[in-house]
C-alpha cells in the first residue's frame, strides 16, 4: 500500500513540474469609499495557496498561464469572483472593489474539499466562525462562539469546560469529532479526546474556525467521524502589529494575552503569542459511592489556570513558496471530566514543533507533539480510596498517601491507583499534490503517516513493559470534474492501515449544481471513529478495567456440576462505521439573505460499548442447598482465561475456576455492538436587516431508530435493548437565534439558545429523567436520585440561553467590551457531573498596535 501511494504521489506531481507562470496584480478597494483593504484574501479557485493584500490593498500573485479564477474576499464584503487569462512570463493586471455586506456565505473556506472555494459551492455542510466575531468576543474561551454555529451540539461543563458534537452520540469522553490547528491534530494521544482547554493556541491569532457536519473521514482519517473542526492561524505577513489584551470576570476569573507579528524583509517574518488565564469553577461538588455510603470528591480544587503560547517564523523562498516553522506550548491545571467521574488535572503540559512547505502545488507537513503530566489523579477512584483507608480507622496522613495507589480492603492493599501519568509523543507526516489533467478532471493526492508512542508509566495503560508504539498510514485521492455549466462531480476515496485495527477503505462522493449565487447538492460520506490507545491498551485502576486489543478467551462453566459447558472468544476492537447520505442548499436571495439548509440519514454501526464484562453470567439463578450463607448466582458462569495469547494471570491476581485452572470471572474491557440509523436535518437563515443589523436564525432536528428486536444492540449485556444501550445523547430539537450590530466603532450581540430536555447516559453517568423500567448500574432511573454509582440530576437541556455581549473601539487602536453569559439566569444544565451554569459576567480591554511600516 505505501509504495502504491508513493508511485501514484509521483507520477502525478510529474505533470506539473514545468509549468510555465505569469503574474497577476492588483489593488481591492471599498466599492462605497474607495479607501484600500489591506489584509484582503485572494486565492485561486480550486487551489491551496494564496496571498492577501498589503496596507495599500495592493496584491501580487504568481499563477500558471491560462485561464484562471481568483477568489477576493475581505471580512464584512461579498467576496469577487474574478476570471483573468494568464500569460507566460508576463503581467496582469486585475484591480478588484468589494460590495460591504453583513450576511454570511460569501466566505472562502479550505475544509470541505482541502482546497480553497466559495463556501456557497463547497461540497459539505459547512459554516465559518470569522476573525470579526473572534475580535468582538470579550472573553478569552473563543470556544463560546461555537455555540452559535448551525447544527453542532455545544456542552458546557462549568467556567471553563466546553465540548462540542455533531448528530449524536456524544458522551463523557468523546473523540469522533476531529479537530485541526494549522494542519496539526490537536488531541491528546492516548485517549484521542480534543485538546480543549490544553490547546496552545491564543485567540488573538485566530483568523477563523471552519466547521464541517457530517464524516470527513476520507480526506482527514479516522476520528473525522461526526464531523472536523479546522482552526487557521493569522498569517504574520498580512497580520502585523501587536495586540494586548486584558479581562477579568466573576468566579474570580483574570486573563491576560499578547500577539506581535512582524516582517523583517520581504523573505521572512515572525509571530509570537501568549497567554495566561486564571479562575475558579462553580460551586459543585460531584458525589461519590462505594457501596451504599456517598462521599464528596476528596481534594477538589476548583481553582484552574493555564499559561500558552506559540511562536511561528514564515521564509518565502519565492513567490508562491514559503517554508514554517513553528512551536507550540501550554500548561494546564483545571477539572476534566470523564465516562468514570471527574479528574484532576494537574500541570498537564502539551508541546509541539513543526515545519510546513506550502506552495500552489505542492504541500508537506511534518509535526511532533508531546504530552506529559506527573500528578493528574481521578477524584472519583481516590475518594474512594481515601474512605477505605479512613473507615478503617487508618490515620489521616496514611490515608491521604495511600489514596493515590491503593485501596484498603480485609487487612489488605488492593492496587486501585488512582494516579494518571502521561509522558506520550506522536509524529505525523503528510504530504499533498494538487493539479488538473485538463478536461479530464482536477485532482488532489496525498498521503499521512502517524506514529503514537503512549507511556503512562503503567497507571493507566498496559505499559509496564515499555511505552505501547502504534503507527498507522493512509493515502487519499480527490478528482473533481465539471459537467457542463453548473454541474460538477466530486470523488474522494482513503485507504488506511493501522497496526492494531488494521485496514479500512473510505469513499465519498458529492453532485453538486451551482449557479452564481446558490448551491444545490447530494453527497455520500463514509467515516471511522478508531478505538483510541485507551481503549485498547487500558490498565484501569489496578486491572478492573483492561483495553482490547486482542481479543479474549472465555470459558464456560455449568455452576451446578462445574462442568465446561463452552469456550469461546471475544474479539478484539475494530473501527465504528457510519455512512451518510445528504442533500443540502445554499443561496444567496438577493443582497440581503443567505439561506443554508441540508438533510441527512445516517447508518451506524459497530459501536464501542461501556465497560462490560466479558466474562458474562447467563442462565436462571441456582440456590446451593439453599443455604442463606451461600448467594445464588446464575447456572452458568464464564470465566476469562486469555488476552490475546497471553494468560490472564498475566494481568492480575486471578481465581481458581471449577477445573482448578487459572482465570478471572469480573475483567471489564470494551466491545463492538450494534448498528442504528440516524436523521435530520439543520436549517439557518442570515439577514441582513439594515445597515450594520445582522439577524440569524438556527434550527436543528434529531431522531433516530433503533431495532429493539436485535439482540446485537444490548450493549450492555442485560438481556434488553433501551435507550442506555444506544445512548444518543442528542437533543431532539435545537433553536439558535440571534443579531449583531456594527457602527462606527460601536458593536453589540445577542445569541439565545433553546435547547430541548434529553436524556444523557456515558459511563457511571446518567441525566435523564425518571424511568423506573430502565436499569441503569443495577439501579432504576429516578430523577434527583443515586443512579448505580452516580447522582441523576434529571434529563439536560430544556433552557433557554441568552448571551449578550457589547463594545466599543476608539481611535482605531483601543477596544473596550463587556459580556453575560445567561443574562436571565436559567438554569442551564449541559453536561454530566456538572453545575448548572450560572451568569458569567466578563470585561475587556484591548490595544492595537500597527505594524511598524518599513522604508
Amino acid at each position: 500500500m505505501k509504495s502504491l501511494f508513493t508511485t501514484l504521489l509521483l507520477t502525478l506531481i510529474a505533470i506539473g513540474m514545468n509549468a510555465q507562470r505569469g503574474t497577476v496584480t492588483g489593488k481591492v478597494t471599498d466599492s462605497a469609499t474607495g479607501e484600500a483593504l489591506p489584509g484582503a484574501t485572494v486565492v485561486v479557485d480550486g487551489a491551496t495557496g494564496g496571498t492577501s493584500t498589503d496596507r495599500e490593498g495592493s496584491f501580487s500573485i504568481s499563477l500558471e498561464a491560462g485561464a484562471r479564477t481568483l477568489l477576493i474576499s475581505y471580512i464584512g464584503y461579498q467576496t469577487a469572483t474574478v476570471p483573468v487569462n494568464v500569460s507566460a512570463g508576463q503581467a496582469t493586471t486585475a484591480n478588484v472593489t468589494l460590495e460591504p455586506t453583513g450576511i454570511r456565505g460569501s466566505e472562502v473556506v479550505v475544509s470541505a474539499s482541502r482546497r480553497a472555494e466559495k463556501l456557497t459551492n463547497a461540497p459539505a455542510t459547512i459554516s465559518v466562525v470569522n476573525a470579526k466575531a473572534i475580535a468582538e468576543l470579550p472573553s478569552f474561551n473563543v470556544a463560546e462562539l461555537l455555540g452559535r454555529q448551525k447544527g453542532l451540539d455545544y456542552v458546557r461543563s462549568g467556567v471553563l469546560g466546553i465540548g462540542v458534537n455533531a448528530r449524536g452520540f456524544n458522551s463523557a469522553f468523546n473523540p469522533k469529532n476531529l479537530q485541526i490547528n494549522d494542519n496539526r491534530f490537536s488531541s491528546l494521544i492516548a485517549t484521542g479526546l480534543p485538546l480543549g482547554a490544553l490547546s496552545t493556541t491564543v485567540k488573538e491569532d485566530i483568523e477563523r474556525i471552519e466547521v464541517i457536519l457530517g464524516p470527513s473521514s476520507a480526506l482527514y482519517g479516522p476520528n473525522a467521524h461526526n464531523g472536523l473542526l479546522n482552526t487557521i492561524t493569522k498569517d504574520p505577513r498580512t497580520s502585523e502589529g501587536t495586540t494586548v489584551a486584558i479581562g477579568a470576570g466573576n468566579q474570580n476569573v483574570f486573563t491576560g494575552r499578547l500577539r506581535h507579528a512582524m516582517k523583517l524583509s520581504d523573505k521572512i517574518a515572525f509571530k509570537i503569542s501568549g497567554e495566561y488565564t486564571q479562575g475558579t469553577e462553580f460551586d459543585y461538588v460531584d458525589t461519590v459511592y462505594s457501596g451504599a455510603a456517598a462521599y464528596p470528591e476528596y481534594l477538589l480544587d476548583r481553582d484552574f489556570n493555564s499559561l500558552r503560547g506559540e511562536a511561528q517564523v514564515y521564509y518565502s523562498l519565492d513567490e508562491t513558496s514559503t517554508v514554517i516553522v513553528g512551536y507550540g506550548g501550554s500548561n494546564s491545571n483545571n477539572i476534566g471530566n470523564t465516562n468514570a467521574g471527574r479528574n484532576q488535572i494537574r500541570d498537564w503540559q502539551v508541546h509541539w514543533f513543526q515545519g510546513r512547505f506550502v506552495s500552489p502545488r505542492f504541500f508537506a507537513n511534518l509535526y511532533y507533539t508531546m504530552s506529559s503530566t506527573d500528578s493528574t489523579y481521578a477524584m472519583n477512584r481516590r475518594t474512594v480510596n481515601y474512605w477505605s483507608y479512613k473507615n478503617a480507622g487508618i490515620a489521616e496522613d496514611v490515608a491521604n498517601q495511600k489514596s493515590i495507589a491503593t485501596q484498603y480492603f480485609s487487612g489488605f492493599d488492593l492496587p486501585r491507583g488512582a494516579l494518571f501519568q502521561d509522558n506520550s509523543n506522536r509524529l505525523n507526516g503528510e504530504v499533498q499534490y494538487n493539479n488538473s489533467l485538463g478536461k479530464i478532471a482536477d485532482f488532489i493526492v496525498g498521503a499521512q503517516y502517524q506514529r503514537d508512542v503512549a507511556n503512562s508509566n503503567n497507571t493507566y495503560l498496559l505499559d509496564r513493559e515499555g511505552a505501547i508504539e502504534i503507527s498507522q498510514i493512509g493515502g487519499y485521492l480527490q478528482l473533481e470534474r465539471k459537467l457542463g455549466t453548473h454541474f460538477r462531480i466530486v470523488a474522494a476515496a482513503r485507504a488506511d492501515n493501522h497496526d492494531l485495527y488494521g485496514f479500512n477503505f473510505i469513499p465519498k462522493g458529492a453532485l453538486v449544481y451551482t449557479t452564481d449565487n446558490s448551491a444545490l447538492r447530494f453527497t455520500y460520506g463514509e467515516g471511522i471513529a478508531a478505538p483510541t490507545i485507551l481503549n485498547l491498551e487500558a490498565n484501569i485502576f489496578g486491572g478492573l478495567l483492561l483495553g482490547n486489543s486482542a481479543g479474549y478467551t472465555v470459558r464456560e462453566f455449568d455452576m451446578t456440576d462445574g462442568s465446561v459447558t463452552n469456550e469461546y472468544t471475544v474479539d478484539k476492537l475494530k473501527v465504528e462505521k457510519i455512512r451518510t447520505f445528504e442533500l443540502g442548499y445554499k443561496a444567496q436571495v438577493g443582497k440581503r439573505i443567505f439561506l443554508d439548509a441540508n438533510a441527512y440519514y445516517n447508518q451506524s454501526e459497530n459501536f464501542l460499548s461501556p465497560s462490560i464484562n466479558v466474562g458474562t453470567d447467563r442462565g436462571a439463578l441456582v440456590d446451593h442447598d439453599n443455604n442463606p450463607a451461600t448467594p445464588s448466582i446464575q447456572q452458568y458462569r464464564g470465566y476469562v482465561v486469555k488476552r490475546g495469547e497471553r494468560p490472564i494471570s498475566d494481568y492480575f491476581t486471578t481465581t481458581a475456576m471449577p477445573d482448578g485452572n487459572a482465570g478471572a470471572d469480573l475483567v471489564l474491557s470494551y466491545v463492538n455492538f450494534g448498528s442504528v440509523n440516524t436523521y435530520g436535518f439543520d436549517f439557518g437563515v442570515n439577514v441582513d436587516i439594515a445597515k450594520g443589523l445582522t439577524g440569524t436564525l438556527n434550527y436543528s432536528y434529531f431522531g433516530y431508530d433503533i431495532d429493539t428486536a436485535d439482540p446485537k444492540n444490548d450493549g450492555n449485556r442485560d438481556g434488553k435493548v433501551n435507550e442506555s444501550d444506544l445512548p444518543i445523547n442528542t437533543p431532539e430539537h435545537k433553536i439558535g437565534l440571534g443579531l449583531t450590530y456594527n457602527k462606527g466603532g460601536f458593536f453589540a450581540s445577542a445569541f439565545g439558545r433553546w435547547v430541548a430536555e434529553y436524556d444523557f447516559f456515558s459511563g457511571i453517568n446518567v441525566a435523564a429523567k425518571t424511568n423506573e423500567a430502565l436499569i441503569y448500574g443495577g439501579m432504576p432511573v429516578i430523577e434527583n436520585k443515586r443512579v448505580g454509582t452516580s447522582f441523576n440530576y434529571g434529563p439536560l437541556g430544556g433552557f433557554f440561553n441568552l448571551d449578550l455581549a457589547v463594545g466599543y473601539t476608539f481611535a482605531k487602536r483601543y477596544t473596550l467590551s463587556a459580556q453575560v453569559v445567561n443574562i436571565l439566569n436559567q438554569e442551564v444544565r449541559e453536561f454530566v457531573a456538572s453545575p448548572a451554569i450560572k451568569p458569567l459576567y466578563s470585561v475587556e480591554f484591548k490595544v492595537n498596535l500597527p505594524g511598524i511600516k518599513r522604508g
